[in-house]
């Protein structure tokens, strides 16, 4: 049983964007084949608090190298104000041979990082041309990955503007954001004037209920819709959808669930990141026409990128393993 912590995780993850945005890829790409198994996610929530929870997702994946397991993931949005992450996660894999547990894994930059990772690869497949700048709604640890794979994925990006409901929150955020790279960068006044900025817009905010809608984004933007409940139904259905999983998205009052509620079905949903990224689907849009990527989070992406970082710290000597943790 090997057990990584945070700076292990750390270590294995720094500078690798390029290879985290390919085991993204490839875990889409397994998924949309039928080679994972990924089940619902459980909620726990707690009486009388609507803002906590702990998720779990359970997930296989297939392909070369098979990884099956759990992240545990709990969302505290008041960690903030403590000075904590809203965020933190284990990650449990299990032995494909015998079921037993073989390692322990710190999940809260895998869980950043794949999400991000699969923000950009969806960026990438749906802008029509290379963005020359991106809004960022929210100015958390979720969007700062995304900012930072978006560099990587699309490196025409020299524009940033961020809307947060905190001003100096935004403002630090962006210092942080050029520590990543040096961009012309501003705090947008109002939530429509940072739609309107840029043509690349990402929601990554703690929001349990729609806001907005898009009418103040420019034409033909691509929205990248992670925190999956800031739009109205009504903006959801008038504009194209992409998901990465229709049966995990619209369910537990996602934007989708209500868009799905609203008009009784799911003819909203173009495709899946995966047919598209395989090739097996495509979608046809006028330039014109507004494009959301609304991911469920799927488990599949965190056993594929937890595996990649046992396998590599495993060949660093990182972690510390136990002996005698199951019956022998």
């Amino acid at each position: 049983m090997i057990v990584l912590g945070y700076k292990d995780v750390q270590q294995v993850l720094s500078g690798t964007e390029t290879e985290t945005l390919e085991v993204v890829r490839s875990a889409y790409r397994l998924h949309d084949e039928g080679r994972s198994a990924v089940p619902h996610s459980v909620f726990l929530r707690f009486p009388g608090d609507h803002r906590n929870r702990i998720i779990g997702l359970p997930a296989f994946a297939g392909g070369d190298r098979p990884v099956a397991g759990m992240k545990w993931i709990a969302s505290f949005p008041g960690n903030v104000e403590r000075g904590l992450e809203r965020a933190s996660a284990a990650i449990l894999l299990n032995s494909l041979e015998t079921g037993h547990p073989e390692a322990l894994i710190e999940g809260s930059q895998i869980s950043a990082r794949r999400t991000a990772a699969s923000a950009a690869v969806a960026a990438q497949e749906l802008v029509i041309e290379p963005p020359a700048g991106v809004t960022l709604v929210g100015a958390g640890v979720i969007n700062l990955e995304i900012f930072r794979f978006l560099t990587v994925a699309l490196p025409s990006i020299e524009r940033l503007t961020v809307f947060d409901t905190d001003r100096s929150r935004a403002e630090s955020f962006i210092a942080k954001c050029q520590e990543i790279k040096q961009v012309a960068a501003q705090a947008a006044d109002s939530l429509d004037a940072a739609l309107a900025a840029q043509p690349l817009v990402s929601f990554a905010t703690t929001a349990i209920e729609p806001h907005t809608d898009l009418s103040a984004c420019r034409p033909g933007t691509v929205v990248l819709h992670i925190s999956l409940r800031d739009l109205h139904p009504e903006a959801i259905v008038a504009a194209r959808n992409i998901v990465d999983d229709a049966d995990h998205v619209c369910r537990e009052g996602t934007s989708l669930f209500l868009a799905e509620q609203q008009t009784g079905g799911r003819e909203f949903i173009d495709a899946p990141i995966g047919a598209l990224l395989r090739g097996t689907a495509k979608l046809q849009r006028r330039p014109d026409e507004l494009v959301v990527y609304s991911p469920f989070g799927l488990g599949v992406l965190d056993m594929a990128l937890a595996d990649h970082v046992r396998v590599v710290a495993e060949q660093r000597g990182l972690g510390a393993t136990f002996d005698g943790f199951v019956p022998s």
